[in-house]
Formats: C-alpha cells, structure tokens, sequence
C-alpha cells in the first residue's frame, strides 16, 4: 500500500504536469507585422507559464530589403526556425511560389516545434501561408488585426481568409470585431484589444533631430515628409502610374523627404526603382529599406508629414499628432482618425491634399486604435485560457 506522502507527491507531479509551461509561437515576415507583434512577444516571453517560439520568413531574410533579422536578435528574440522566401515578382504564379515555400518550411517548423499555439498578424500573402500551415498541421492560431478592410489591395481577401482559419481573435477596433463576429466566428473568442503598435509607441524611446539626421545621413528641411509607397495589389498595374502622380506632387520648395522600403508585392520593382532615381536626382530626397522601430517613430515625432498608402500612416502616426495623407485605395475602408487626409493617386489631388493636411492642426487628435495596453489585454486572454486544444475545432457562429 502506497503512503500518504508517496501519494501526494504524485498528485503534486500531476498538477505540475497539467500546468506545464506551454508554447506559443510567432511567425513574422516583415518589419511592418514583428513591430506590431514585439510588445506581445515580449509580454508572452515574460510570463512563467508560457515559453515563446519563432518562426522568422520573408523579407526579414532579405538582405536588399534591409534584412531586419539583426533587428529582431539584437531586441533580444531566440529565432527557432528560419523559412526562406522568393521575392514575389509580377505575376500571381510568383506570389504562389513564395506562398508555396512558407507553406513547406512553416508546415516543416510546426511540425517538429509542436507549439501549443500559432501567433500571426495582419493580411500577407505569406501569413495566410502560415496560417495554412499551422491548421494542416492541427495547432490552434491566433489572429491580430483581422476583420479591417483595405478594399484596393488583395491582401483584404488574404486578411478574412486567416480570419477563417484562426481559433482565437484579437481585433483593435470596435467595427472590426463586428466584421470578425459577421464572419460567424465565436463570440468569447474574439477580443477587442488595440494596436500593440501603440503599445511599442509608448515603450520606444526617441531620439533627437541631430540624433536622426546622423544616424540616417537625412538633411532637415523647413517641411519634412516621410512617404511610404507600396503596390495596389487590387488593381494590378496601376503602381508605375500612381508612383509617377507622387513624385510629381512631392516637388515642392523647401521640403526634404525620407522614402521607407516598399512592400514584396507585385510591382515592387517598379515603384522602387522610380523611387531611387528620384532620390538621385534630388539632394534632399532619400531612401532607407528599412528604419527600425526607434528611428522610425523617430521620424515621427521630427516629421510634419506621413504620406503614402502604408498601414502606418492610419494606425502609428496620430499617436504623434501629425497628419497623414492617405493615397488611393490601398487602405479605403480602413478605420481612419481625423489626422488622415484621403485623395486619389494623380499628381492634383495628391497636391491639395498635402496643402490640406500641412495646414491642419492634429495636436489634439485621438488614435482609434487603443490606448497602448493591447500586449497586457492579449496576454490576459492567453491567461485565461488552461488548455489551448479546447480551441478546436471551430464552428459556425449565426452571430448576425
């Protein structure tokens, strides 16, 4: 007969085993999604009942987007696992191939990491991949940021496509959670949480104008814009004639601009490509693939202007009460706060539009997208959660 002690040392063993540390891992593939992801990743890597994983692909790889994997060791992340992925080129049948390779590689990484759970961001081509990947193999994800709506670019059917693959949502605004809930998605696992880029705006500290100017070699101006330009995926061939109308109304007097890295979507030669030979030919015009977090909030806090078609431009940049002029439909539909001046891609209407936004006084503007706790209220939800096998299967919600 077994003793008391003996017994309850097994019942501590058996306690012990159910609260095991779990694994949860992350899959970034750009310097736009691990921004937004790092305040979660570290939250998570922080708390003594989780052990956090990573998977790292795309353009972190690439060392003539400005590889950020160096970026992401030096904030002090373990990478697990390493996916490389060919530049898409202009056609689909090159998105598929890159879609093709995250699939293999992730789908090789999750089976021989065996996470408890998947983490992913946004609407990439390559994060739907990862999200394939992490359902073949039968792991629960996951998903920040869905149920937006940036109706000029494919990646709004890439975005609800992951949203119908996750198990879990973390969604940063109000009338996204309703789009995820219309979707049919079950409503105690959709939580409204925030931008965690807001979160990393309030962890980063930033550095002066000399600071900037020396570290990015940028000459101030008396106006100072930072552009970011990516490909309308949604309208195929419209980015060599969109990226002309920009840099025709960005000649203007007294005014310096800083180019940021253009996305890996189709036409991303071309806009690029314009975009050098701009900076040639103008000496206070310059590009840099890739910024980093510091000195890209860096930029702006200095900046008197975002203008572009970047994500950023409606989720970052009113924390820092500039404006931002939205160009054409890459983000139409998107939450945007009243910082944000909308106009098409031609040469005039971009033209007003930096009139307008110039003239506006944003100092008082309130970002919709949080309050900069989104990393806490995620990590809350993981908390709560004592077996994440209970997450699936998934099924149809008649929410509507």
């Amino acid at each position: 007969m077994l003793s008391s002690g003996f017994t309850r040392e097994l019942r501590r063993f058996g306690d012990m085993e159910l609260k095991r540390v779990r694994e949860i891992c992350f899959v970034t593939s750009s310097r736009a999604d691990y921004g937004l992801l790092k305040p979660v990743m570290a939250a998570v890597r922080q708390h003594a009942a989780f052990r956090l994983r990573l998977i790292v692909t795309g353009t972190h790889l690439c060392e003539e987007h400005g590889s950020t994997i160096g970026a992401i060791e030096s904030d002090g992340f373990s990478i697990d696992a390493r996916v490389p992925m060919p530049l898409a080129g202009d056609t689909g049948a090159d998105v598929c191939a890159a879609m093709g390779a995250v699939l293999k590689g992730v789908g090789a990484a999750f089976e021989r990491m065996r996470p408890d759970l998947v983490v992913v961001l946004g609407d990439r081509y390559e994060i739907l991949a990862a999200a394939s990947a992490a359902a073949a193999c039968r792991i629960p994800l996951a998903h920040l940021a869905g149920g937006d709506v940036t109706e000029g670019a494919v990646d709004e059917l890439f975005r609800h496509a992951i949203t119908k693959l996750a198990n879990l949502h973390f969604v940063t605004n109000s009338d996204a959670g309703r789009r995820v809930l219309r979707m049919g998605e079950d409503p105690s696992r959709v939580h409204l949480v925030g931008s965690p880029g807001i979160d990393l705006i309030r962890a980063t500290r930033t550095v002066s104008r000399r600071q900037f100017a020396a570290k990015t070699g940028y000459q101030f101006q008396p106006f100072n814009l930072l552009v970011t330009f990516h490909p309308t995926t949604g309208r195929p061939g419209a980015g060599a004639r969109e990226i002309a109308g920009l840099l025709q109304a960005l000649d203007r007097p007294d005014t310096g601009i800083l180019f940021t890295g253009v996305n890996a979507d189709q036409e991303r030669d071309v806009i690029e490509r314009r975009i050098q030979d701009y900076c040639a030919s103008h000496p206070y015009a310059i590009y840099r693939a890739s910024l980093g977090a510091v000195l890209y909030f860096s930029a702006l806090r200095h900046f008197d202007a975002v203008v572009g078609n970047s994500s950023s431009g409606l989720y970052e940049a009113p924390s820092f009460g500039i404006p931002t002029v939205n160009i054409g439909d890459r983000q139409k539909g998107r939450l945007a706060a009243d910082s944000v001046v909308h106009c098409a891609a031609t040469r005039p209407a971009i033209s007003r539009a930096l009139d307008a936004a110039l003239a506006r006084d944003c100092s008082r503007v309130v970002n919709p997208y949080g309050d900069g706790h989104a990393a806490e209220r995620c990590l809350a939800v993981l908390e709560q959660i004592e077996d994440f096998r209970t997450l699936s299967p998934k099924r149809f919600f008649e929410n509507a």
